[in-house]
């Protein structure tokens, strides 16, 4: 079923109108829904509507509401990613799957390996955040998660109060081996780039007391390690408190 975020101020009693330019294209020309077709809609609050559709105009979508509730596709902590941005389709995987395994939002990085500037890095941050909104009405999700302004590890480390950074080169500890992640504690995971952290980062987690773990014995690629790694705390951790 079609998945499609709104504004709680088109909803009227038990109809709802969607009348945004964005959202009518993909509806009525992208899709071409008719009436009585069904819909899946959610807005701002994360209440979720079950719809079918009444009637298609010019320039609105008018639908009918069989069921709302909250939405519960979302986890129970805050997941957030840091991360050194990588070339191209890469990137752009990174983005779409991090989406899909729940992160609240991602911070690019420049790392001392980093292959892009800080430049091309901030004008990539729109064409992410598109990518993070197609993938969110993709899975169904109860948010659309936020791609923030690229800032510094040292920035980052300062900001969360659980910081987990993955570094197969030197770590020997794994998820098994740290405290389970609570309910509603925001929790920043930290990928570096292909060509690995410098000794001066290495140095930086160290100084920080900042968790470093290992995904295992082998060096995987750097969106690999993204997937894996927030698949993994999400097994873990994810509604065992």
């Amino acid at each position: 079923m079609p998945h499609f975020f709104i504004s709680s101020k088109s909803v009227n009693s038990n109809h709802i109108s969607i009348s945004d330019k964005e959202n009518y294209n993909h509806i009525a020309k992208s899709l071409r829904i008719r009436k009585g077709e069904k819909l899946l809609l959610i807005d701002e609050n994360q209440i979720q509507y079950e719809t079918v559709v009444e009637n298609v105009t010019s320039n609105e979508v008018f639908v009918r509401i069989e069921n709302s509730y909250r939405s519960f596709r979302r986890l129970d902590f805050g997941l957030y990613l840091a991360q050194s941005p990588l070339r191209s389709e890469a990137q752009s995987f990174v983005v779409e799957k991090a989406t899909e395994l729940g992160v609240k939002g991602i911070y690019p990085v420049r790392t001392d390996n980093c292959t892009l500037s800080d430049e091309v890095i901030k004008k990539k941050i729109e064409k992410w955040q598109k990518i993070m909104l197609q993938a969110s009405k993709q899975c169904e999700r109860a948010d659309v998660p936020v791609c923030y302004e690229p800032d510094t590890l040292e920035n980052l480390i300062e900001k969360f109060d659980r910081v987990i950074v993955f570094c197969e080169r030197i770590a020997i500890k794994t998820l098994h081996d740290t405290a389970p992640v609570q309910k509603g504690e925001n929790v920043l995971v930290i990928i570096g780039p292909e060509g690995g952290f410098s000794e001066r980062e290495f140095k930086l987690f160290e100084d920080k007391g900042t968790e470093m773990l290992t995904l295992g014995n082998l060096i995987l690629k750097a969106e690999t390690a993204v997937t894996v790694a927030l698949g993994n705390i999400i097994y873990e951790f994810s509604g065992k408190n």
